[in-house]
């Protein structure tokens, strides 16, 4: 597995929970030494089959890509986590921390740095398996997000699936593959006795689930991910992200969210929920 991303966004961090799990780390590593560690990985007499290698930028960075093209190769199972986080959060995260920048340059801001990296690092992320947007993150969360993809093994020819709702609001979410909005349905929240509730309360969940537009809507949602899932899972994805949107992320797209879940469950898939904005 390669770690990389956005310096500040938590590479390292990702890197020890891996390490917690077993896995064998090497952070900071020039991409040109990646095919090297592989082979040493193939010696005989080596036990070590699981290897995460932390990439970094920096004046290296263009060679990230060769590097990783010859891993695949010499026949190598590749994952490739990109961690990114927005440019004001890692702003701030550097202040506090008052380290400097791998590319920061006396003729440039903190900020500009940050964004010359993106720019640089935006066809490795391109390459990634899995995107983690750590903006809303503190590090426990980011830990159960990465115990969620990599705590266990997928079953064998299955897909991780992630079923989230979140609020327009708050912001889309990043590292989502399909993303629904559910804005058209009536809204609960202007209804006085349901506002203070969620969509996992009963009042709320009877509300948006007896609307018939909602079962005209999750027929035809259901029609859509029964052809969809089976060919993400032919096509060897191993993890899919669903996020269903509504205005404040608490009433109705946390109950189709929660509708939509049970359906895939009933069809066998290892399945997480997650609702990003529901206590906002």
């Amino acid at each position: 597995m390669v770690i990389t991303g956005l310096s500040g966004a938590g590479r390292s961090q990702a890197a020890d929970i891996l390490e917690d799990l077993g896995w064998f780390v090497i952070d900071n590593l020039p991409p040109a030494l990646i095919p090297k560690v592989a082979e040493l990985a193939q010696a005989p007499g080596t036990s070590i089959s699981r290897i995460v290698l932390v990439v970094g930028t920096g004046p290296y960075h263009s060679d990230a890509l060769p590097a990783l093209d010859e891993l695949r190769a010499q026949g190598f199972r590749l994952r490739i986590v990109y961690l990114e986080a927005s440019t004001d959060v890692l702003v701030r995260r550097y202040e506090s921390t008052r380290r400097r920048h791998p590319l920061a340059g006396v003729d440039s801001t903190l900020a500009e740095a940050i964004e010359t990296e993106r720019s640089e690092l935006a066809a490795v992320r391109a390459e990634a398996h899995v995107v983690i947007d750590t903006t809303d993150l503190n590090v426990h969360q980011l830990r159960d997000r990465m115990l969620d993809l990599f705590a266990a093994d997928a079953p064998a020819g299955g897909m991780q699936t992630t079923v989230t709702s979140f609020g327009y609001k708050h912001g889309l979410p990043v590292d989502t593959d399909l993303v629904i909005d559910c804005r058209f349905l009536p809204n609960p929240h202007w209804i006085e006795e349901l506002r203070p509730h969620t969509g996992l309360d009963a009042d709320v969940r009877d509300y948006v689930l007896g609307q018939p537009l909602s079962r005209a809507f999750l027929e035809q949602l259901d029609t859509m991910l029964e052809l969809l899932l089976p060919a993400y899972v032919a096509e060897g994805k191993s993890y899919l992200t669903i996020a269903f949107g509504c205005t404040g992320g608490r009433h109705r797209s946390v109950a189709i969210a929660e509708a939509v879940a049970r359906g895939l469950r009933d069809r066998g898939f290892d399945l997480r929920v997650t609702h990003r904005d529901i206590d906002r």
